[in-house]
Protein backbone atom coordinates (compact mmCIF):
# COMPACT_ATOMS: atom_id res chain seq x y z
CA UNK A 1 0.00 0.00 0.00
CA UNK A 2 1.31 3.00 -0.80
CA UNK A 3 -0.17 6.87 -0.32
CA UNK A 4 0.88 10.10 -2.82
CA UNK A 5 0.24 13.19 -2.01
CA UNK A 6 -0.44 15.49 -4.94
CA UNK A 7 -1.33 18.84 -3.01
CA UNK A 8 0.50 20.57 -0.32
CA UNK A 9 -1.89 21.55 2.60
CA UNK A 10 -2.56 25.34 2.70
CA UNK A 11 -1.38 26.65 5.91
CA UNK A 12 -1.91 29.49 7.98
CA UNK A 13 0.92 32.03 8.50
CA UNK A 14 4.22 32.40 6.49
CA UNK A 15 7.54 30.97 7.97
CA UNK A 16 11.25 32.07 7.37
CA UNK A 17 11.16 29.62 4.17
CA UNK A 18 7.51 31.26 2.71
CA UNK A 19 9.06 34.59 2.85
CA UNK A 20 12.67 33.53 0.78
CA UNK A 21 10.06 31.13 -1.56
CA UNK A 22 8.00 34.43 -2.40
CA UNK A 23 10.67 36.75 -2.71
CA UNK A 24 12.39 34.64 -4.75
CA UNK A 25 8.86 34.30 -7.20
CA UNK A 26 9.48 37.14 -8.92
CA UNK A 27 13.17 36.17 -9.96
CA UNK A 28 11.78 32.85 -11.18
CA UNK A 29 9.74 35.07 -13.71
CA UNK A 30 12.80 37.33 -14.52
CA UNK A 31 14.64 34.87 -15.43
CA UNK A 32 11.66 32.75 -17.58
CA UNK A 33 11.60 29.74 -15.04
CA UNK A 34 7.22 30.34 -15.26
CA UNK A 35 5.17 32.86 -16.95
CA UNK A 36 3.73 35.11 -14.33
CA UNK A 37 -0.21 34.83 -13.85
CA UNK A 38 -0.44 38.10 -15.29
CA UNK A 39 0.97 36.96 -18.40
CA UNK A 40 -0.75 33.96 -19.51
CA UNK A 41 0.73 31.29 -17.00
CA UNK A 42 -1.41 29.77 -14.31
CA UNK A 43 -1.42 27.62 -10.75
CA UNK A 44 -3.31 25.18 -10.20
CA UNK A 45 -4.69 25.04 -7.20
CA UNK A 46 -8.21 22.97 -8.29
CA UNK A 47 -7.54 19.42 -7.48
CA UNK A 48 -11.34 18.79 -9.71
CA UNK A 49 -8.69 19.96 -12.69
CA UNK A 50 -6.41 16.93 -11.86
CA UNK A 51 -9.02 13.99 -11.37
CA UNK A 52 -8.05 11.20 -13.07
CA UNK A 53 -10.01 9.85 -16.45
CA UNK A 54 -12.38 6.76 -15.33
CA UNK A 55 -12.78 8.01 -11.96
CA UNK A 56 -15.70 6.22 -10.14
CA UNK A 57 -16.98 9.30 -7.98
CA UNK A 58 -18.93 7.42 -4.88
CA UNK A 59 -19.32 10.08 -2.54
CA UNK A 60 -19.25 13.70 -2.16
CA UNK A 61 -20.27 16.04 0.21
CA UNK A 62 -20.20 20.19 0.66
CA UNK A 63 -17.73 21.38 2.61
CA UNK A 64 -16.04 24.87 3.65
CA UNK A 65 -14.69 26.49 0.54
CA UNK A 66 -15.47 23.62 -1.81
CA UNK A 67 -16.76 19.49 -2.03
CA UNK A 68 -14.86 16.81 -0.33
CA UNK A 69 -14.91 14.17 -3.25
CA UNK A 70 -13.87 10.44 -2.98
CA UNK A 71 -13.55 7.68 -5.77
CA UNK A 72 -11.89 4.70 -7.04
CA UNK A 73 -10.02 4.11 -10.53
CA UNK A 74 -7.52 2.38 -11.91
CA UNK A 75 -8.73 -0.94 -11.02
CA UNK A 76 -6.60 -3.89 -12.26
CA UNK A 77 -7.40 -7.27 -11.61
CA UNK A 78 -4.93 -9.59 -9.56
CA UNK A 79 -3.75 -11.93 -12.67
CA UNK A 80 -3.16 -14.88 -10.57
CA UNK A 81 -6.16 -14.64 -7.62
CA UNK A 82 -9.40 -14.82 -9.38
CA UNK A 83 -12.01 -11.76 -7.46
CA UNK A 84 -8.81 -9.47 -6.54
CA UNK A 85 -8.23 -6.30 -7.57
CA UNK A 86 -5.84 -3.33 -7.18
CA UNK A 87 -7.35 -0.21 -7.18
CA UNK A 88 -6.27 3.58 -6.63
CA UNK A 89 -8.71 5.33 -3.93
CA UNK A 90 -9.23 9.29 -4.70
CA UNK A 91 -9.54 11.61 -1.39
CA UNK A 92 -10.04 15.50 -2.82
CA UNK A 93 -10.73 18.31 -0.70
CA UNK A 94 -11.05 21.99 -1.88
CA UNK A 95 -7.26 22.11 -1.28
CA UNK A 96 -5.80 19.17 -1.34
CA UNK A 97 -6.17 15.37 -3.06
CA UNK A 98 -4.61 12.00 -1.37
CA UNK A 99 -4.64 9.23 -3.74
CA UNK A 100 -4.07 5.36 -1.35
CA UNK A 101 -3.65 2.14 -3.47
CA UNK A 102 -5.68 -0.40 -2.27
CA UNK A 103 -6.57 -4.18 -2.26
CA UNK A 104 -10.11 -5.27 -2.32
CA UNK A 105 -11.09 -9.24 -2.70
CA UNK A 106 -14.74 -9.92 -3.84
CA UNK A 107 -15.50 -13.60 -3.10
CA UNK A 108 -18.99 -14.23 -2.02
CA UNK A 109 -17.20 -16.09 1.18
CA UNK A 110 -14.60 -13.45 2.32
CA UNK A 111 -14.95 -10.09 0.83
CA UNK A 112 -12.94 -7.75 1.52
CA UNK A 113 -10.92 -4.60 1.57
CA UNK A 114 -7.11 -4.10 2.64
CA UNK A 115 -6.22 -0.31 2.71
CA UNK A 116 -3.38 2.06 4.53
CA UNK A 117 -3.65 4.84 7.06
CA UNK A 118 0.15 5.90 6.21
CA UNK A 119 1.37 4.05 8.76
CA UNK A 120 -0.17 0.50 9.34
CA UNK A 121 -1.97 -1.88 6.74
CA UNK A 122 -5.50 -2.13 7.90
CA UNK A 123 -7.74 -4.96 6.87
CA UNK A 124 -11.23 -4.97 7.03
CA UNK A 125 -13.52 -7.94 6.42
CA UNK A 126 -16.82 -7.05 4.59
CA UNK A 127 -20.86 -7.77 4.94
CA UNK A 128 -22.31 -7.14 1.69
CA UNK A 129 -26.23 -7.13 2.22
CA UNK A 130 -25.26 -6.67 6.04
CA UNK A 131 -26.30 -3.75 8.07
CA UNK A 132 -24.28 -0.49 7.19
CA UNK A 133 -23.72 2.23 9.70
CA UNK A 134 -21.09 5.43 9.59
CA UNK A 135 -18.12 3.08 10.31
CA UNK A 136 -18.29 0.98 7.78
CA UNK A 137 -20.21 2.83 4.94
CA UNK A 138 -16.96 4.22 3.18
CA UNK A 139 -15.64 0.46 3.15
CA UNK A 140 -19.10 -0.54 1.83
CA UNK A 141 -18.52 2.07 -1.10
CA UNK A 142 -15.08 1.31 -2.12
CA UNK A 143 -16.23 -2.31 -2.36
CA UNK A 144 -19.18 -2.00 -4.25
CA UNK A 145 -17.52 0.58 -7.42
CA UNK A 146 -14.75 -1.83 -7.34
CA UNK A 147 -16.32 -5.32 -7.72
CA UNK A 148 -19.68 -3.99 -8.88
CA UNK A 149 -18.88 -0.72 -11.32
CA UNK A 150 -22.38 -0.01 -12.17
CA UNK A 151 -23.46 0.14 -8.35
CA UNK A 152 -20.73 3.01 -7.78
CA UNK A 153 -22.41 5.91 -5.46
CA UNK A 154 -25.53 4.12 -4.42
CA UNK A 155 -26.51 3.76 -0.80
CA UNK A 156 -24.97 0.68 0.07
CA UNK A 157 -28.33 0.40 2.10
CA UNK A 158 -30.33 0.00 -0.83
CA UNK A 159 -28.10 -3.29 -1.87
CA UNK A 160 -28.74 -5.41 0.25
CA UNK A 161 -31.19 -7.32 -2.30
CA UNK A 162 -28.61 -7.11 -4.95
CA UNK A 163 -26.33 -8.57 -2.89
CA UNK A 164 -28.27 -11.71 -1.79
CA UNK A 165 -28.80 -12.25 -5.40
CA UNK A 166 -25.19 -12.20 -6.13
CA UNK A 167 -24.85 -15.13 -3.67
CA UNK A 168 -23.64 -12.86 -0.63
CA UNK A 169 -25.48 -14.01 2.48
CA UNK A 170 -25.36 -10.78 4.34
CA UNK A 171 -24.52 -12.61 7.63
CA UNK A 172 -20.54 -12.71 7.60
CA UNK A 173 -19.33 -11.00 10.70
CA UNK A 174 -17.11 -7.93 9.72
CA UNK A 175 -14.23 -7.16 11.32
CA UNK A 176 -11.12 -4.89 11.16
CA UNK A 177 -7.35 -6.07 11.75
CA UNK A 178 -4.71 -3.29 11.92
CA UNK A 179 -1.02 -4.73 11.11
CA UNK A 180 1.61 -2.07 12.62
CA UNK A 181 4.00 -0.86 9.99
CA UNK A 182 7.34 -0.79 10.36
CA UNK A 183 8.72 1.82 12.67
CA UNK A 184 11.52 4.17 11.53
Amino acid sequence: MQALRCWPRLRAGVGASGWLAAALVPTGWLLGLQPPVWAGGSITSDPAEARPPGLLVIWQRPVAYGNHLMGVYGVKADAKNPGIFQIKVWDEMPNDVSVITETIRCSTAAPMRVTSDGSNLILRELNPGGPIHPGNRLNHLVWWATCFPQQAGKDPTTLGPLARQLGFSGTLRESEQIVPGRTR
